[in-house]
C-alpha cells in the first residue's frame, strides 16, 4: 500500500543582480523564466495554483503553501515554496535560496527524480533571464509534443532535429533549425533531459520529459518587441507533428 511522502528541494546559488532585481524576477516577472505566475502582494494573499501567500517581505523573503490537491500536479497533495533573497557586494550581486517542498503520492521516487531535475533547469534559466533580459517585457509560449514525443528516443530526435551535433556543450555556438527560420544561439544548457539555448532576443528551452513517460516540451521566452505567442505556438507545434509523425 503505497504512503504519502515528505519531500525538500533546496538550492542555493549567487546572481549579478541586486535584490530588488531578483524579487521582481521572482514575482511579477515569471514569465522570463519559469512560466507567468502571479502574487497577490501581502500575507494571506492569493499564490499560484490557488495557493496562499504565508510570507511576504518584499525585496527578502516569499512563501507560498497550496493544500488543494485539484490545483496541484498529480501526484502531489501539498506544495510549498520559500524563496530567501540577501544583498552581496553592497547590493549590487544577491544570494538566492529556493525551497521547494510539500507531499508526495503515487510514483514518488520518480516524481522527486523530475522535479528535482527541472528546479535545476529552471533556476538555471533564472540566472541566464536575470544576466541578459532583466526586467525586459517578455511573450511566453509553452507546448508539449504529440503522445509518440513520449518515446524513449524521443529526445534524441529532437535535439538532431533542431539540428544540435551530438557533441554541442554548453557554451556552443550553433544553428538551429526552428520553424521556418534558421537562429544563430548559444548553447546555454545540456544534458541527456534539456537543452536551453539562447539568442540575442530569446531563450528557448527544450525539456525531455519523455524520460518521465510523459511527452517531450518546449518553452520559449521571447523578448523581442514584436513577438507573437500564438503564432510561435503554431510554428512549433506544426514542428513537433513533423518530427513525431
Amino acid at each position: 500500500m503505497a504512503t504519502d511522502k515528505e519531500f525538500e528541494i533546496a538550492r542555493e546559488f549567487e546572481v549579478d543582480a541586486s535584490p530588488v532585481e531578483v524579487w521582481e524576477a521572482l514575482t511579477t516577472g515569471t514569465g522570463g523564466w519559469l512560466w507567468p505566475m502571479e502574487y497577490e502582494p501581502r500575507e494571506g494573499g492569493a499564490a499560484p495554483f490557488g495557493g496562499t501567500v504565508t510570507h511576504w517581505e518584499p525585496p527578502h523573503r516569499l512563501s507560498g503553501r497550496v493544500e488543494n490537491p485539484e490545483g496541484l500536479p498529480p501526484g502531489r497533495i501539498l506544495n510549498k515554496i520559500d524563496l530567501a533573497v540577501e544583498p552581496r557586494d553592497g547590493g549590487r550581486r544577491s544570494w538566492i535560496r529556493y525551497v521547494h517542498s510539500g507531499v508526495l503520492t503515487g510514483d514518488r521516487d520518480n516524481q522527486y527524480d523530475g522535479a528535482s531535475r527541472h528546479t535545476d533547469f529552471y533556476l538555471h534559466t533564472l540566472r541566464q533571464y536575470l544576466t541578459y533580459f532583466p526586467g525586459l517585457a517578455v511573450t511566453f509560449t509553452t507546448l508539449e509534443g504529440p503522445a509518440p514525443s513520449a518515446a524513449p528516443d524521443a529526445f534524441t530526435k529532437l535535439g538532431r532535429r533542431l539540428g544540435l551535433p551530438d557533441d554541442a556543450s554548453e557554451g556552443a555556438r550553433v544553428r538551429v533549425d526552428a520553424p521556418g527560420e534558421s537562429l544563430d544561439a548559444m548553447v546555454d544548457f545540456r544534458s541527456r533531459l534539456f537543452i536551453g539555448l539562447r539568442t540575442d532576443t530569446a531563450l528557448y528551452r527544450f525539456f525531455g520529459r519523455n524520460h518521465f513517460g510523459a511527452p517531450v516540451g518546449i518553452s520559449i521566452h521571447d523578448f523581442a518587441p514584436q513577438a507573437d505567442a500564438k503564432g510561435t505556438e503554431m510554428a512549433w507545434r506544426d514542428w513537433l507533428l513533423r518530427l513525431y509523425a
